[in-house]
C-alpha cells in the first residue's frame, strides 16, 4: 500500500507547510523530474500565473525520467487534498491512466502538458507542442539544406527511450515526413524502409545517452550526415561523438526543445537548427484552465483542426531555408529557457 500520508506531509510542505483552506482552488503540477530546465521554466509559469489567480499550488516531480510511480502517488496526493485541477506531464503515458480516472472520478480536472496521455482522450485536455510539426520543421529544415544530397542521405535517429512515449514518436515521425520519408505507422518508429535510415538508438533524452547513441549508430555507419535528436542535451552528446571523429563540420544535427543552452549551441555551430517549445506559456495556460474550470466547471477546448491546445512552435537557425519559415537565434535567445 502506498504511504499517502507521508507523501501528503511532502505536499503540504512544498505549498509551505500550512493547511489549505476550504474555499481556496488548489492545483497540482506534476512533472517527470524537478531538474530538467524545461520543466523549472514550467514551473516558474505555473507559480506566477497561480500566484496572479490566488491558487494554492503543489508541485511534485518523479525522481527520474520514467518514474512512473512517484507520479501515481503524487496523484493520490492531490486527490487527498481536493485539488480542483492536475497539470500533468506523464512519465508512463499508459499506465498512469487509472490515476488520471481516480482524480476525475473525484471531481478534479486533469490536463496533460506536453506529452498526452495514450489514449489522449483519457485527459480532459492536453496544451502542448504540435510536435509533430515541431519534427516536421527540422526535418524540412534538413532536406532544404542539403538540397539534391538529401536523396543520399544517411540519417541516424537518437530517440528517447524504447517505451516509444507519444511525444518521441510525434517528433521522430514529423522529421521523417518533412525530410520525405514514408514514415508507415505513425503510431510507431522502425517500421520504415526508407534505405537513407541507418537506425534508432535511445538516449534518455540526456547529453551521455546522446553520445553513446551516436557512437553506436556512426559503429554501423561512419557516413551517417544527419543527425535527428529527441532534443538539445541527447544532440550536444551526438556532437561531442561526431567530434571525437572529426566529423563534426559535415554533419547537419537538429532537435527539438528551444531551451537557452540548446539555442546557444546553435550560435556555436553545435546544432543546426531547433523547434522551439514555450513550457512557460503552456503551464500558465493550464493554470488558467484549472481556475476556470473551478469557477463554473468550464472545459479548455482544443486549437481548431486539433485535438489538443497548441501552444506554438517556431523554428530557430540562423542558415534559413527558403521555404521553411524561421526566427533567428537572437530572436530565439529573447524566449528561450533554461
Amino acid at each position: 500500500m502506498k504511504n499517502t500520508t507521508a507523501i501528503l506531509a511532502v505536499a503540504l510542505a512544498v505549498s509551505g507547510g500550512a493547511a489549505i483552506a476550504q474555499d481556496q482552488t488548489t492545483a497540482c503540477l506534476i512533472t517527470k523530474t524537478d531538474t530538467n530546465p524545461f520543466f523549472v521554466k514550467m514551473r516558474e509559469g505555473a507559480q506566477e500565473k497561480a500566484d496572479e489567480l490566488g491558487i494554492e499550488l503543489m508541485n511534485f516531480a518523479g525522481q527520474y525520467d520514467g518514474d512512473h510511480e512517484t507520479q501515481a502517488q503524487a496523484i493520490e496526493t492531490c486527490i487527498a487534498a481536493g485539488a480542483s485541477g492536475i497539470l500533468l506531464l506523464a512519465s508512463d503515458t499508459s499506465s498512469i491512466v487509472s490515476s488520471v480516472e481516480q482524480a476525475q472520478q473525484a471531481g478534479a480536472i486533469v490536463i496533460a502538458l506536453d506529452t498526452p496521455l495514450s489514449p489522449a482522450d483519457a485527459a480532459d485536455a492536453t496544451f502542448a507542442t504540435d510536435n509533430f510539426r515541431a519534427g516536421e520543421l527540422i526535418g524540412q529544415w534538413a532536406a532544404a539544406k542539403l538540397d539534391d544530397e538529401a536523396e543520399n542521405a544517411r540519417i541516424a535517429f537518437l530517440d528517447l527511450n524504447v517505451s516509444q512515449p507519444t511525444v518521441g514518436v510525434l517528433r521522430d515521425q514529423g522529421f521523417m515526413q518533412g525530410f520525405g520519408i514514408d514514415i508507415g505507422d505513425p503510431n510507431r518508429y522502425g517500421d520504415e524502409d526508407d534505405p537513407r535510415i541507418v537506425g534508432h538508438d535511445v538516449t534518455q533524452g540526456n547529453e551521455e545517452g546522446g553520445r553513446r547513441a551516436m557512437e553506436n549508430l556512426l559503429a554501423q555507419d561512419p557516413n551517417i550526415n544527419v543527425v535527428y535528436t529527441i532534443n538539445e542535451p541527447a544532440a550536444a552528446g551526438a556532437y561531442e561523438a561526431l567530434d571525437s571523429l572529426g566529423r563534426a563540420d559535415d554533419t547537419l544535427i537538429v532537435s527539438v526543445d528551444g531551451g537557452c543552452p540548446g539555442v546557444q549551441n546553435i550560435r556555436d555551430g553545435v546544432i543546426g537548427a531547433t523547434a522551439q517549445q514555450y513550457p512557460l506559456d503552456m503551464a500558465a495556460l493550464g493554470i488558467e484552465a484549472i481556475h476556470q474550470y473551478a469557477q463554473d466547471g468550464t472545459l479548455p477546448q482544443p486549437t481548431e483542426g486539433k485535438d489538443f491546445f497548441d501552444t506554438g512552435v517556431e523554428l530557430v537557425t540562423d542558415e534559413p531555408v527558403d521555404g521553411v519559415e524561421s526566427i533567428t537565434v537572437d530572436e530565439g535567445m529573447e524566449r528561450c529557457w533554461g
